[in-house]
């Protein structure tokens, strides 16, 4: 699998456990870090950890395996990656206090799913 379609489908997975403004950002002439970050916020620990627990099983699935994961200690910002994927899922605070997608804001925004106005 590509690594623009593995973004494609962690947002996919993020929509189904109601993520909260989901990004994906094109980085691969930005940086050699990873091809694609997916950004998505929750409203609490508990919603981190079920996007974090959502995405791994779906990929796990699919024979995909995390290569790293962290943040599951305080659940404020969780990282898995996916070598060419890098996932963030933060709460809504600190994710306005890293400021991502300003730091990275050369970045093309390949999609951006805000589940607030959804029902």
């Amino acid at each position: 699998m590509d690594s623009r379609t593995l973004a494609y489908k962690i947002a996919s997975f993020a929509q189904e456990k109601k993520g909260k403004q989901i990004v994906v950002m094109n980085m691969y002439n930005i940086t050699s870090i990873a091809d694609f970050f997916v950004i998505m916020s929750g409203d609490s620990d508990t919603q981190v950890k079920a996007l974090s627990d959502h995405i791994l099983k779906k990929l796990q699935k699919e024979k995909i395996k995390v290569y790293h994961r962290e943040g599951y200690e305080s659940l404020r910002w969780v990282l898995l990656d996916y070598v060419d994927v890098i996932v963030h899922i933060f709460r809504n605070e600190t994710r306005e206090y890293y400021g991502l997608e300003r730091l990275w804001g050369d970045a093309k925004m390949d999609l951006i799913l805000d589940m607030k106005n959804e029902r």
